[in-house]
C-alpha cells in the first residue's frame, strides 16, 4: 500500500487543484506541433495541423500520459467545464462584437435578408447531406454524428450543445478527430495541393474510436 501510495498519490486536495502550468506548457506543446510540417511519403506537400488540431493532439497525448516527473498533465473536471463554458462565452462574444456592429443595417437594407437565407441553405444543405451519408452508410451513433457535423464546421458552440444533451464522450472524440483532419486538409488547400486522403478515412476513423462510447 504504502508503494501504491506513492506512485498514485492519496491526496485529494491535489486531484483538484489546477495546474495552471500544466495548462500553458499544453498550449505552447500544442501550437508547436500545429506549426511543425509533418512530411508524409507519397504527398507532395507536409501536413500541418493547424493552431487547433495541434493543441487537441497534444492534449490527447498528454492526458493518456497523465504525469511527467513533478508536472501534472490533469485537469479537475469542475475546472475542465468552467475553461469549456468561458472559452465557448468568449467565442461567441467576439462573434458577436464583430458582426453585430453593422448587422442590422446589413440585414433590413438591400438582399440583406436574401443573403441570410442563401447563407443558411449553403450551411444547412451539405449538413443534411454529410449527415444523411454518415448515418445511413457508416452507421454512425447520434452522439457521434453531432460531434461530426460540429467538427466540419468548426463549431464549438454546436460542439457544447451535443456535449450537454449527451452522456458520454463521443462528440468530443468524433469533433476532435473531424478537427484535426480538417486542419491539415485546408492547409493544404491553402498551398494549392488538394483535398487530402485524411478527409475520405475520418468517417471510419470516428466509427472505429467511439465504438466504445455508442448511444444509439
Amino acid at each position: 500500500m504504502p508503494e501504491a501510495v506513492r506512485v498514485l498519490g492519496d491526496s485529494a486536495h491535489e486531484l483538484s487543484h489546477t495546474h495552471f502550468v500544466s495548462v500553458f506548457i499544453g498550449i505552447a506543446l500544442g501550437i508547436l506541433v500545429g506549426t511543425f510540417p509533418f512530411p508524409i511519403p507519397g504527398l507532395s506537400a507536409p501536413i500541418r495541423l493547424g493552431l487547433a488540431g495541434g493543441p487537441l493532439l497534444v492534449s490527447i497525448l498528454l492526458s493518456r500520459i497523465g504525469r511527467i516527473g513533478p508536472v501534472l498533465w490533469h485537469v479537475p473536471p469542475t475546472a475542465n467545464a468552467a475553461l469549456r463554458e468561458f472559452g465557448i462565452v468568449l467565442f461567441l462574444a467576439c462573434v458577436g462584437i464583430k458582426a453585430g456592429d453593422h448587422f442590422f443595417e446589413v440585414l433590413l437594407g438591400g438582399d440583406g435578408l436574401l443573403w441570410m437565407a442563401a447563407g443558411a441553405a449553403i450551411t444547412l444543405v451539405p449538413l443534411l447531406i454529410v449527415g444523411g451519408i454518415a448515418r445511413v452508410v457508416f452507421k454512425l451513433n447520434f452522439m457521434s454524428l453531432c460531434g461530426l457535423l460540429a467538427g466540419s464546421m468548426t463549431d464549438p458552440p454546436a460542439l457544447a450543445f451535443a456535449n450537454a444533451i449527451g452522456r458520454s464522450e463521443a462528440p468530443s472524440v468524433a469533433y476532435t478527430t473531424v478537427l484535426s483532419t480538417h486542419n491539415a486538409a485546408a492547409n493544404r488547400r491553402r498551398a494549392g495541393y488538394g483535398a487530402s486522403v485524411f478527409e475520405i478515412v475520418a468517417p471510419s476513423k470516428i466509427q472505429h474510436s467511439t465504438r466504445r462510447n455508442v448511444i444509439p
